[in-house]
């Protein structure tokens, strides 16, 4: 893929990606418990390691980041959001490479549990260790959500890999 491609790909998923993050944050939870959601956006971090490499995995991550605090959040929630995408940029980088496509759904699930380990440690530094508590919580919630978003990037990631790759 030209470089100009690839430039465009990932204007494409990081845009995607702002415009997922803002629905979602403004559809409730599905549990009323506080830091828990789907995280639809991940999707299209994971789509970029996959189509395009880790660097620019990372530079759709850091514009939704960004972006997505600016348009939705506070100074607050950048931090959360900052804390728990460095973790779980570090770890999608790192296991992509050994695990592929193949086991994409395992790269989301262990970034999933990434992410929230950076956002307690926020929270930790923010309210004290009771906040530690909810770990139990936030973990089932990471598997069932990393699950369900890796398993659908399992699944686009071959139907856009042909499609991308098409001259």
């Amino acid at each position: 893929m030209s470089k100009s491609k690839r430039l465009a790909a990932a204007a494409i998923l990081a845009g995607l990606a702002l415009v997922t993050f803002v629905i979602e944050s403004q559809i409730p939870p599905p549990l009323p418990l506080p830091g828990i959601r789907l995280g639809l956006a991940n999707l299209y971090t994971l789509m970029a390691v996959s189509l395009l490499g880790r660097k620019e995995a990372g530079a759709v991550l850091l514009i939704r980041i960004l972006l997505g605090s600016l348009f939705c959040g506070t100074l607050l929630s950048l931090l959360y959001s900052a804390a728990g995408g460095l973790l779980c940029y570090l770890v999608t980088a790192l296991l992509y490479p050994a695990l592929g496509d193949r086991l994409l759904w395992a790269v989301s699930v262990i970034s999933a549990l990434a992410h929230n380990l950076g956002q307690l440690l926020v929270a930790y530094f923010a309210v004290g260790h009771a906040v530690l508590a909810y770990a139990p919580v936030l973990a089932i919630a990471a598997v069932a959500a990393g699950t369900a978003v890796g398993l659908l990037a399992s699944l686009l990631a071959p139907i856009l890999k042909k499609r991308a790759l098409r001259p």
